[in-house]
């Protein structure tokens, strides 16, 4: 029961930030299939998916440079969602937490866990910020 708790507390982190939650496989497709940007949160129940990189994501809804699409998969839940979204990141190895920018559904930028673990959240926004700056202006 513990658990679900945890996990439910993680998802409402990023509905209560304007993220939408994909849980399908179908999902991931049609967000990612979409024309324009899309920033991507693969999110996880570790100490630094709560501490950094949610608050991190959470932050960038109010960055001056907007994504077209503010999403998130559930690593370790919704696992064959989370497969999907991989797949779209070539040439990473997964990872979560990890965040990844996409363009017209093509990679562009991607934040893996060992660039969040053991970093300042605000380290983690100024990365995006560069990203977002870099690949949707």
């Amino acid at each position: 029961m513990f658990m679900n708790d945890v996990v439910q507390a993680a998802r409402n982190d990023m509905v209560e930030a304007g993220y939408d939650q994909l849980t399908t496989p179908e999902e991931v497709e049609a967000a990612f299939s979409k024309e324009g940007s899309t920033l991507v949160l693969v999110n996880s129940v570790c100490g630094c998916a709560g501490g950094i990189a949610r608050p991190s994501a959470a932050y960038m809804k109010n960055y001056d440079v907007k994504a077209d699409q503010y999403v998130t998969v559930f690593a370790g839940q919704d696992k064959e969602a989370t497969e999907k979204a991989r797949s779209f990141f070539t040439g990473y190895p997964p990872s979560s937490p990890s965040f990844a920018l996409l363009k017209d559904g093509e990679i562009k930028m991607m934040l893996e866990r060992h660039q969040i673990e053991g970093h300042e959240p605000i380290e983690v926004v100024k990365e995006l910020e560069k990203g977002f700056d870099t690949h949707f202006k």
